[in-house]
């Protein structure tokens, strides 16, 4: 008697490399993406071609998506402590001979050009929550001080570049990480009041500071200069504070409802500047309004709230931080951009997630869906 195997059809065949993918945070990140196509066909109305590149960009983050959702989390630990070394390696490697563009070394040629200040914003919560799995069931206030110290050597060497944008997101990637390992409140609070004291007396004496050019410690003259022009854009309204009194102008412009699609004056004339990048949230604020505003935001909120549900649901501390950590990425890629839009942060380089072009970028948030797919399915995996 012969024994006939049939082979799985390809529908059975993609249902099994599809099998734990979560519904929700998939449904959340199509919403967005079509959002964001939409915004860049209007936005991009002057190069035909960022329109299409921008979809290619989310198929290629989409791919990435899923083939990182295809490592199970203890294999993502493994890549922890190589990729880490290697995005510090690189960007000591670009602050000794890396390439420098408009005042700023980033940029690296090795045979391609690239930015790896970019890596550590995967790298950087897993090496955390790969140390603070090693210290489980024994943390110490000293392991938390290594986290530190992990923390602040790229931070520090991407802030060199400079690079404030992605020195701010690796950072806040590391402290969310350290405060779901459990980083104390008492070394928390003080930092947050030093920091509201110092921008009151900010807003008290900025006037003074700014017009007298008196020279602030760790600052760059563009740093802070933006902090004078966030604070009073009217200084200069046709030069530093074009950008935010621009960006305002258009969100504000846009009413309740919007002004229509395709309809919005400030993009269509060309007023608002970098609107396919890091200020499309104005061109999307113009023609879809508040209304339009709130649903985009509730959009991101949900995607925050899902992946964090994903976090509490890992089936390990590290998949825990791991996802919770790189969860928060998308919520202070979010935060800051619609922030520095709106006028209520310093402009920085930091693009709204998949409604911005930008492949690096993409590239970025598809490592990290995939990351927080990987969890999801390792949790479905262990209770099936």
């Amino acid at each position: 008697m012969s024994i006939v195997i049939e082979k799985p059809v390809l529908w059975q065949r993609a249902l099994f490399w599809l099998r734990g993918f979560d519904g929700p945070l998939a449904f959340a990140v199509f919403m967005l993406a079509c959002a964001g196509m939409l915004t860049m066909y209007s936005s991009g109305f002057a190069n035909g071609e960022r329109f299409w590149d921008h979809g290619r960009n989310i198929l290629i983050g989409g791919f990435i998506m899923f083939v990182v959702a295809q490592i199970p989390p203890q294999r993502l630990m493994s890549l922890a402590v190589p990729l880490y070394s290697l995005g510090v390696a690189l960007l000591i490697a670009v602050a000794l001979f890396g390439l420098t563009k408009k005042g700023a070394r980033r940029w690296l040629n090795v045979g391609v050009v690239i930015q790896p200040s970019e890596i550590l914003k995967i790298a950087m919560p897993l090496m955390l929550a790969w140390w603070f799995q090693k210290r489980e069931g024994q943390l110490r206030p000293l392991d938390f001080l290594v986290a530190g110290a992990l923390l602040v050597v790229p931070v520090g060497l991407i802030a060199r570049q400079p690079d404030l944008g992605t020195a701010l997101l690796v950072m806040s990637a590391g402290l969310f990480v350290m405060f779901f390992a459990g980083l104390s409140w008492r070394l928390i609070i003080p930092p947050l009041v030093l920091g509201v004291v110092g921008l009151l007396l900010l807003v008290v004496f900025e006037p003074e500071l700014c017009a007298q050019g008196v020279r602030w410690p760790l600052l760059h003259d563009y740093q802070q200069q933006r902090v004078c022009t966030l604070l009073d854009p009217e200084r200069d309204p046709l030069g530093k504070g074009f950008h935010i009194i621009q960006g305002m102008i258009a969100i504000g412009s846009g009413g309740f409802w919007g002004k229509g699609f395709m309809q919005g004056t400030q993009t269509h004339l060309d007023f608002i500047p970098e609107r396919t990048t890091d200020f499309i949230f104005a061109a999307y604020g113009e023609e879809f309004g508040l209304v339009g505003n709130v649903m985009l935001i509730l959009g991101f909120l949900f995607l925050v709230l899902r992946g964090l549900a994903i976090a509490l649901d890992g089936p390990t501390l590290f998949a825990r931080l791991l996802a919770g950590g790189v969860t928060m990425i998308f919520f202070t890629y979010a935060f800051v951009n619609m922030g520095m839009v709106s006028g209520i942060l310093p402009v920085v380089g930091v693009p709204l997630p998949f409604i911005s072009y930008g492949g690096t970028a993409m590239v970025t948030l598809g490592f990290g869906l995939g990351i927080l797919m990987s969890v999801a399915k390792a949790k479905q995996l262990v209770q099936s």
